[in-house]
This record gives C-alpha cells, structure tokens and sequence, in this order.
C-alpha cells in the first residue's frame, strides 16, 4: 500500500480583509501623528507663554503646516512646533471665503429655541412666521433707526431683550418700559416716536440681570445685535432690504 500524504488547504487571503486592516492601520497612524504634534504645539506655547489663555482644542487648518487654536469661541494660528502664534483671518481666494470669520460664527452660533423669549419685548407684523430676537438699548441711536426699518418688514416677530448697557438713564427707562401695563406700545412709542415712558410707580420685577447676563455668555457687547432663527447673527443695525436678504436666504438653507 503506498503512502501518499495529504495536502494541507491553502489558506487564501481575502483581498477585502487585508485592504481594511492597512486602512486601519493608516488611520491609526494619521491619528497618533496628529496627537504627538498636538502635544508639540500645547508643549511649547505653554512653557514659553505661561499666561497664554487654555487651549481647548488644537486642529488643521487648509493651509499645510498651520493649525487652529480654538480658546473657547475665540480663533488663533500656530505653526507646527508652536514657534509663532498668529491673529488674523485665513481667506480663502477661489471662493472669496473668510474662513475664520465662518469658524468663529459657527463656534458663536446661539440656540434661537433656548433663548429665554418671555424675558422679551414682543411685537409682530403679518402672520409674524419670521423670527428674529433683538438685543437693544432704549437709548442707541442706531437701535432707534434699526426699529424704523422693522416697520417695512412684513411677517415677522421680533423679540427684543433690553439691555441698558450704555448708562446714563438706561437702566430706569428699561425699567419703565418693561414694566408699562403694555411694554410693547410703551417701546415702540418711545423707539420710533420718542414719546418718553411713563415713569413706573410700583414694585415690579425685571429681567435685565438676566438679559445682561445672557448678553455676556453670548459676547454681545454693542446694540443692537440681531439674531436670527438659524442661529447666526448681525452685529449691527441692517436696513429693511439687506434684512429681507437675510431672511431670505435663512428660509432658502433650510
């Protein structure tokens, strides 16, 4: 009888199988790569700069070479071994893009559903379907013109938190308007035809320490200041039209 031995299976190799694992492995690598520079870059700046404010996140701009630092919803640059630290703006030429300026409003973007609406002065136009909150001081100029332009909007709501951020009286005549039997006429008579508030006799709660401390958390520090459903926002008066744009074209990303 003749031996004959038996051949062991070949073990075949699936292609997909060994494509993922150097996949893995790629990525693994990338991602220790970036964390050994990330420490590179905290490293340095922070033995060098001992009061440079906490870096919360460290991450790659477009431009090889040079990273982001976010500080809280603050925007800085920094070359790769944390040698230079720089304070600007990256434009982007082909699509005209400020891309710091985007970063820093997405970092900045506020929750329109969580802003606290009843602390607000409230009128509407239409059906009142557009929102957009305001922060404003009875006594800003450019608050005043802001609100003449809202009279040719039509639909819209606007929510108005009051925030005497600029002296002088401001405080007392928040104080009277809020606290005016119709808070809504009160304001708008004084806004658009400055009718002065009537001064309020009785005891009545406000909410401008809240509406000052919700305009610190958010770094609004000028009036007015216009927030829009989306959650980005205009720092600044607008005209009726570039506000109708705006609108416009929140309701068209949607």
């Amino acid at each position: 009888m003749t031996y004959r031995p038996t051949k062991a299976p070949m073990r075949r190799f699936n292609p997909i199988s060994v494509r993922s694992l150097l996949v893995l492995l790629a990525l693994a690598a990338v991602a220790q790569f970036a964390a050994a520079q990330e420490a590179v870059i905290r490293k340095n700046i922070a033995q060098r700069l001992p009061d440079f404010p906490k870096i919360d996140e460290v991450s790659k701009t477009p431009i090889p070479g040079l990273y982001e630092l976010r500080i809280g919803t603050d925007v800085l640059y920094s070359d790769e071994q944390g040698n230079y630290v720089i304070e600007g703006s990256i434009i982007d030429t082909r699509s005209r893009v400020n891309l710091t300026q985007s970063r820093e409003d997405k970092l900045n973007a506020i929750d329109f559903a969580s802003l606290p609406l009843k602390d607000a002065v409230v009128w509407k136009t239409g059906n009142g379907a557009r929102r957009i909150a305001v922060f404003a001081d009875p006594n800003c100029g450019y608050c005043k013109k802001f609100e003449h332009e809202l009279q040719q909007m039509k639909n819209v709501t606007v929510y108005t938190f009051l925030i005497p951020i600029l002296g002088g009286d401001s405080p007392e005549k928040s104080a009277n308007i809020w606290c005016a039997k119709d808070s809504t006429r009160v304001w708008r008579e004084w806004m658009l035809e400055g009718k002065t508030p009537p001064r309020n006799m009785a005891s009545c709660e406000t909410p401008m320490a809240r509406n000052l401390a919700l305009s610190r958390k958010y770094k609004i520090n000028a009036t007015p200041a216009i927030i829009f459903e989306d959650g980005t926002r205009n720092p600044g008066m607008m005209s009726a039209q570039d506000l109708e744009k705006r609108l416009a074209s929140n309701v068209a990303a949607r």
